[in-house]
């Protein structure tokens, strides 16, 4: 009885060192794995549909500008004037294309020969969805109980959508005027030219979306 007894606790000792270290290994493996798969993943505060939007709008709206009258003299370009969004980008296609045309722009405006102004009667989005089916119900009302402090469980019922579609459309508007730095009389001026481009996208029955659009990116297929 004394031997078996011995063989019997030596056996549930080692059973739990064994439990024990086993314990262990587990621990450290998940910590492991939980650090391999921890990823960050951060967003611009714009999305790329937004920005390539207003962009190909600005593009669009600077290609038909000509400026033989102005090639060969030296401009500078006087955006103060320019208040709308995007100006950066709308600005420097305004001034590639004065470069193209073999126009020479001046950094000072005391160099310059001829002043250029550049406005814009907006750049900006508008967008247009619609739905045929049951939207989605309970947000407005779970909002304002939340606002008034009265503890309320949110219940939202699901969208159900036969067709849906969500159609964006950026616009730039771009003009400009062009005057002797010296006398301020007008060399050359232009009237409002509008670009647009638009992104579609569109459910059928739960399906989609499917995407068209002058823009890039407008196919969601992963390469």
């Amino acid at each position: 009885m004394g031997v078996g007894k011995r063989l019997g606790g030596a056996l549930a000792a080692y059973l739990r060192r064994s439990v024990g270290a086993l314990s262990i290994g587990l621990v450290c493996a998940l910590m492991v794995l939980s650090g391999c798969a921890s990823l960050r993943i951060t967003d611009p505060s714009r999305t790329a549909t937004e920005q390539f939007l207003l962009s190909q709008a600005a593009i669009e709206a600077v290609k038909p500008f000509s400026f033989v009258v102005l090639r060969g003299h030296k401009i500078f370009v006087e955006d103060t004037y320019f208040a709308a969004a995007e100006k950066e980008f709308v600005v420097g296609e305004l001034r590639a294309k004065l470069l193209l045309s073999g126009v020479q722009i001046s950094a000072k405006r005391e160099q310059a020969e001829i002043v250029l102004e550049v406005r814009s009667g907006g750049v900006g989005i508008d967008r247009y969805e619609t739905l045929l089916g049951i939207p989605s119900i309970g947000t407005s009302a779970a909002a304002a109980a939340a606002g008034a402090g009265v503890p309320v469980a949110s219940i939202v019922t699901p969208e159900i959508a036969i067709t849906k579609s969500i159609k964006q459309i950026g616009f730039a508007s771009v003009a400009y005027v062009a005057y002797w730095a010296d006398t301020g009389e007008v060399v050359d001026s232009s009237g409002p030219s509008v670009g647009k481009a638009f992104r579609d996208d569109w459910w059928l029955f739960g399906f989609g979306p499917r995407t068209i659009g002058t823009i890039p990116p407008v196919d969601h297929q992963v390469d």
